[in-house]
């Protein structure tokens, strides 16, 4: 684990007093992530859906911060409005706020590409419009304080060598990538920015997401492992936070990707990995030193 001490040293944003909002933050790694930096003494907006499970979450916090130091707010990131009165409640109950962490996410499968409209628009509308939604309502005021900042938007490795399986997930989590990696050039070329975001991109991670699956799998990270490895590549300075997770270390993500890019280059067929003539190749190239 990354010492404390050393992570608030190295990220201002993260310094004790200071504070975070993180939305879909009642579970899974948005709930990892509160109680790590309640720990380290922020102050927490926790930010999900209303209901017991919100309240479970709020209290957990509330008994590492404080009451006085933590703000739960029932929050539909899908709806601007709500993430702008998100924004109001969290500046006008601590003044500022140096992290946001829009991480609220759902990975209901609406199906193939022509059916189901409205369950395509309902993940989306969470899974990328809520990230943006986020980004509208904080990035200004994070700006106009002068003070360092943090946005970090969680994405995922089907945003980038899109597996068969959800294409609606791939297509949202594609969209939080592109979109990250122009809200960090945007603030970079800002006059006076002290505002960075970053993109994480979890490995196999057990969480509320995890459909179907009542107990961690032994390939499986926990959202704990995903924060502390999240908490180190920000020290590092960052921006693609690629979590391995206990099947997949570092140099086969970069294979898969490297081979999903390289359907462009070569010319194959798209998700060339998963086509009957191309198996052999991509196996090859798997255990290949390339």
């Amino acid at each position: 684990m990354t010492d404390d001490a050393d992570i608030q040293t190295a990220l201002p944003a993260l310094a004790h007093g200071n504070t975070a909002v993180i939305t879909g933050g009642a579970s899974g790694i948005g709930l990892a992530a509160a109680k790590r930096l309640a720990f380290m003494g922020m102050k927490i907006v926790l930010a999900d859906i209303g209901g017991a499970r919100l309240d479970e979450a709020s209290h957990a916090i509330a008994a590492i911060a404080g009451d006085d130091a933590t703000l739960a707010v029932a929050t539909n990131v899908s709806k601007a409005g709500e993430v702008d009165r998100l924004a109001d409640r969290a500046f006008g109950a601590f003044g500022g706020v140096s992290l946001l962490m829009n991480n609220a996410g759902v990975g209901n499968n609406p199906g193939k590409p022509w059916e189901n409209r409205d369950a395509w628009k309902h993940l989306l509308d969470i899974n990328f419009w809520g990230v943006v939604h986020g980004v509208e309502a904080f990035t200004p005021r994070m700006l106009a304080s002068g003070a360092p900042g943090l946005i970090i938007n969680t994405g995922s490795k089907q945003g980038i060598t899109t597996p068969p399986g959800n294409l609606a997930y791939n297509v949202s989590k594609a969209g939080v990538k592109t979109f990250s990696e122009g809200l960090a050039h945007a603030l970079r070329n800002e006059p006076g920015a002290k505002v960075a975001a970053h993109l994480l991109i979890p490995g196999f991670t057990y969480t509320g997401l995890t459909e179907g699956v009542t107990e961690k799998p032994a390939s499986a990270w926990t959202g704990e492992q995903v924060v502390d490895f999240m908490l180190g590549a920000l020290v590092r300075g960052d921006f693609y936070i690629l979590c391995p997770d206990n099947e997949a270390a570092r140099p086969m993500d970069e294979k898969r990707m490297a081979w999903a890019i390289g359907d462009i280059i070569e010319n194959r067929p798209a998700l060339s990995r998963w086509h009957p003539e191309h198996k052999q190749a991509f196996a090859a190239f798997m255990e290949s030193g390339a």
